[in-house]
C-alpha cells in the first residue's frame, strides 16, 4: 500500500498496550489522522480498561477525537488480518508474539513510557500525556516515511 506521498504502508496495522486506554489508542488516532484513507488501523489492549480523560484532552488537542473509543483486549479482536502489529508495553509484545504464532503479521516493539505513572498538578499530568503523545507521532512519522504535503 502506498500513502499520500508514496510512503511504503501495509494495508492493516495494529496498536497494542496493557489495557487499550492510553497508548495504543493516541497511536490508532495518530496513524488515522496520518494515514486513515490508506491503511486499516486498530488497537487493543492485553486487557481491556477504560479510557483515560486525560487522552481525551491531549488528544483532541490535534483535533482528534477520541470520545467514541471503546478498549478492548486480543481476545475480543474479530479480525486478525493485520500485516504489522506495534505492540508498546512490554506485556503487549507478548501476546502479540503469541498472537502471530499462526499468522504471518510482522511485529515491532516501541516501548512507550507510561504517562499515568506521572503525579502532580493537572498541567504536569497532562504534559506527560503530551509526551507521549507527541513521541508516538514522531515515531509513526519516522517508520512511515511521513512527508508533509507540498503546500502551495
Amino acid at each position: 500500500m502506498r500513502g499520500p506521498n508514496g510512503e511504503d504502508l501495509p494495508d492493516a496495522i495494529l496498536f497494542a498496550c496493557s489495557q487499550n486506554a492510553v497508548r495504543s489508542p493516541m497511536a490508532e488516532g495518530i496513524m488515522q489522522l496520518l494515514y486513515g484513507r490508506h491503511v486499516y488501523v486498530d488497537s487493543v489492549g492485553v486487557r481491556a480498561g477504560e479510557v483515560d480523560p486525560f487522552v481525551i484532552v491531549v488528544m483532541d488537542e490535534l483535533g482528534i477525537d477520541l470520545t467514541k473509543h471503546k478498549p478492548r483486549s486480543f481476545d475480543e479482536l474479530e479480525d486478525t488480518s493485520f500485516d504489522l502489529i506495534v505492540s508498546l508495553t512490554p506485556q503487549a509484545q507478548h501476546s502479540a508474539v503469541d498472537m502471530t504464532r499462526a499468522m504471518a503479521a510482522d511485529v515491532e516493539y516501541w516501548p512507550t513510557h507510561d504517562p499515568t505513572l506521572v503525579e502532580g498538578s493537572r498541567e504536569q499530568r497532562l504534559n506527560a500525556y503530551r509526551e507521549v503523545r507527541d513521541a508516538l507521532m514522531a515515531r509513526i512519522k519516522e517508520r512511515f516515511g511521513w512527508r508533509a504535503a507540498p503546500s502551495g
